[in-house]
């Protein structure tokens, strides 16, 4: 009997989830908006000439993985590491201004973009010490780190296991593994997460990329108007590349190795370096800043009035004078 009751369990919670995925790509297919739609931000942006003087391409293959990173600018080292749907070109927006003061380097993560797709390796350690050890082959002891969603389980990893190698941790609208992301996922009902988690994801996603990226673009902005069709053109065809959409799913399939790793640390230690950690107005808001209190010495931070998840994009300017501020308070 018992056996009968998990499989109709089971079988009921895949039903529930194709339904709801069915929804959303219903939604996304009648192009109707998913938030009502604000006046786009004005935004500075470089023609593609100009962009492309000040960063170049490159690859490098560290920690057994060939890593894809955009570099450029002037100054110490400043990593940003991009979240999930996209890749390093999420940061463009804000990335000629950093490159005014800092040199501004962004990798794809593994098994996003460019970079390698392996098998295995999605845990924040082992991606934290893949950006590590992407540093030192830059010939750099001391760097920024800048990290937005996703990006932040590996910029936390990082920080935690080379508290000496890192000037200063900036967290954007995220709450890790181990230390609340698991809570606020039940409370809020952030059903992807679990979603990414599940053995179906692929099987569903295939064919709706452009669909469902461009779904959850939309539906955790304040303003959708901020980013263009085309801007998320630019991530979902490095998505539909073979075996791109799974190894992005893997980040969140390490997710409670992740936890482990972060409670372990939890448990007796803390960041020694300053800290600013921000959420968008009308997305995590001051969580972030609340969740990570008590894993860090010296923390500031609160929430950007004006944004849903994608502050870069949607607050850029707000967001740069607050990176810089924040960046320059004291010598690192």
């Amino acid at each position: 009997m018992l056996r009968k009751h998990l499989k109709f369990r089971l079988a009921s919670v895949a039903l529930t989830t194709t339904l709801l995925f069915s929804v959303i790509l219903a939604r996304a297919d009648s192009h109707q908006p998913f938030l009502s739609i604000h006046p786009a931000i004005g935004q500075r942006q470089p023609t593609e000439a100009m962009f492309n003087r000040t960063f170049t391409h490159h690859t490098a293959t560290v920690n057994g993985v060939r890593l894809h990173y955009v570099m450029g600018g002037k100054g110490k080292p400043l990593v940003l590491i991009h979240g999930w749907p996209e890749t390093w070109y999420g940061w463009k927006t804000i990335m000629p201004a950093l490159a005014e003061r800092y040199t501004v380097i962004v990798p794809d993560m593994r098994g996003f973009g460019d970079s390698e797709k392996p098998a295995s390796g999605y845990d924040g350690r082992t991606v934290g010490e893949d950006i590590y050890q992407l540093v030192r082959h830059l010939g750099y002891d001391r760097v920024f780190l800048v990290a937005h969603d996703m990006g932040a389980i590996p910029a936390f990893a990082y920080a935690a296991n080379y508290p000496q190698a890192v000037c200063k941790l900036v967290i954007l609208d995220m709450v890790l593994p181990g230390l609340g992301l698991e809570e606020f996922v039940k409370d809020n009902g952030v059903w992807h997460f679990k979603f990414h988690q599940s053995e179906v994801a692929e099987t569903l996603v295939q064919g709706k990329e452009r669909e469902y990226i461009t779904y959850m673009h939309h539906h955790f902005m304040k303003n959708p108007a901020a980013i263009t069709q085309a801007e998320i053109d630019v991530h979902v065809q490095k998505y539909t590349a073979p075996g791109a959409m799974q190894a992005s799913f893997g980040h969140y399939r390490a997710i409670p190795e992740t936890a482990t790793q972060n409670r372990a640390f939890a448990a007796n230690r803390k960041l020694p370096m300053p800290v600013l950690a921000l959420g968008g107005e009308a997305a995590m808001g001051d969580l972030p800043l609340r969740s990570l209190k008590p894993v860090a010495d010296d923390i500031r931070g609160g929430s950007i009035p004006g944004a849903g998840h994608y502050i870069q994009k949607e607050q850029p300017d707000r967001l740069v004078r607050q990176l810089l501020a924040f960046l320059a308070e004291q010598k690192a």
